[in-house]
């Protein structure tokens, strides 16, 4: 019985001293994880083209469609009217015509009374800018 108590308590010493040195090594194994040429935080895999040049364009454009095309396979799963992606992406991506400034003076004043309107009636007042923008994309203008 006496060997067995000192091969216990062997064992549990190397047992420790091994616990302790893999311990240590691993900070160095961890501490590469996720780093190398694959990585995603690579600064030369992930370079972005500039702001509005034809490559980032090209690359809005196509995530526009990939959106759009989603959106179409979604509309088809519920049983809808999928949209058809090459329109809707034209008209995403021409610019809206400049509104005539007789109306956008007529859609200013009517936001204007609105605000006066909830102001009264202890409503917060709406962005006159945002609001002007908002209903004449509403209004197709």
């Amino acid at each position: 019985m006496e060997a067995f108590g000192v091969v216990l308590i062997v064992v549990a010493l190397v047992g420790a001293v091994v616990a302790i040195a893999s311990f240590a090594g691993a900070g160095r194994i961890y501490s590469g994880l996720g780093r190398g040429g694959l990585s995603l935080e690579d600064p030369a895999l992930i370079a972005e083209p500039e702001r509005g040049s034809a490559a980032w364009q090209a690359e809005a454009r196509a995530e526009l469609r990939q959106l759009l095309e989603a959106k179409a396979a979604r509309a088809a799963a519920r049983g809808e009217e999928p949209i058809d992606v090459d329109a809707e992406l034209v008209r995403l991506l021409t610019p809206a015509p400049a509104a005539d400034p007789e109306l956008l003076a007529e859609v200013r004043s009517l936001v204007e009374a609105t605000n006066d309107r909830r102001a009264r009636r202890g409503e917060p007042p709406l962005d006159v800018d945002a609001e002007v923008a908002r209903r004449l994309a509403d209004a197709g203008g």
